[in-house]
């Protein structure tokens, strides 16, 4: 918990609180998120009403992207390069992975920019920091919710059966929310010092999308790579949608490789996060 240092009376006219961040690499201070887990709602609600607030189409937004997208990618490489889609149709194939990749790619922007769009908060007012890049993650859960109907519509008119591997798909919906908070501590810590990290974000997510097996399987790749293919994370996330939802692949070693990396990302970047945390409000 934060160190606070009472100035007594006989020095002020009125008693003082003064509030310090704790020293050292291990002071993640996440029972504070407890504490704070209303401002927590309040910054997720907030993020919510801004995305849709005076916009034509509203949540039609959240569908839109990926069907179009889906779209290009059926006719490309679907139709035009043959990308094999494992025996599945290839707009469920894609689509199926365009969900779990639109989540990460929105909580990522989202939270690296987060601390920068919240400076006012940060600079005025005392509370966990970790709160913001949090918050600025839950939202796209909405967005995904309501691709998700269409993706069970898309599979129901294909005539792709659910199983009971879909009962798994929240693990693999968790592991995408920590991968994209796990990079967005790093970014989002940098931006404040750096303010042209926002410029390298849209590039990077673009770059990741195509190292990603989004448009294509990662049958693709050669054996001998497939474990280090797999130091991406999202690659066992979108292979463990394809696995939950369409029977389709093995991601035992894919899936253990990507858990790794987003642990080690995740618990690197609250400690960096916490240990720049000081800082903030004055650099901000």
């Amino acid at each position: 918990m934060t160190d606070t240092t009472l100035i007594p009376k006989e020095t002020t006219s009125h008693p003082l609180l003064v509030l310090e961040p704790e020293k050292g690499w291990l002071a993640l201070e996440l029972g504070d998120l407890w504490r704070y887990r209303e401002l927590l709602f309040f910054l997720t609600w907030r993020d919510i009403k801004v995305r849709y607030k005076q916009t034509l189409l509203g949540a039609a937004w959240a569908v839109l992207q990926p069907l179009l997208t889906m779209l290009i990618f059926s006719i490309i490489f679907g139709q035009l390069a043959k990308l094999p889609s494992e025996g599945i149709p290839y707009p469920i194939f894609t689509f199926t992975a365009l969900l779990p990749w639109q989540l990460f790619a929105f909580a990522l922007t989202n939270s690296s920019n987060s601390l920068v769009g919240s400076q006012t908060l940060v600079s005025k007012v005392y509370f966990p920091r970790l709160v913001i890049p949090i918050a600025s993650v839950l939202p796209g859960l909405l967005d995904f919710g309501i691709s998700f109907v269409v993706l069970v519509g898309m599979m129901i008119f294909y005539r792709v059966p659910l199983g009971g591997r879909m009962l798994l798909l929240p693990l693999f919906l968790a592991l995408a929310l920590a991968s994209a908070l796990a990079i967005g501590l790093w970014l989002s810590a940098l931006n404040v010092e750096y303010r042209d990290v926002r410029y390298v974000v849209p590039f990077l997510t673009q770059f990741w999308m195509y190292a990603t097996p989004v448009a294509y399987s990662s049958t693709l790749i050669p054996e001998k790579w497939r474990l280090l293919y797999g130091l991406n994370p999202m690659t066992g996330v979108v292979e463990g949608f394809r696995w939950s939802l369409l029977g389709s692949g093995d991601v035992g070693g894919l899936l253990w490789v990507s858990i790794g990396i987003v642990i080690v990302l995740l618990v690197s970047g609250l400690v960096y996060f916490k240990r720049m945390e000081g800082t903030f409000a004055d650099v901000i």
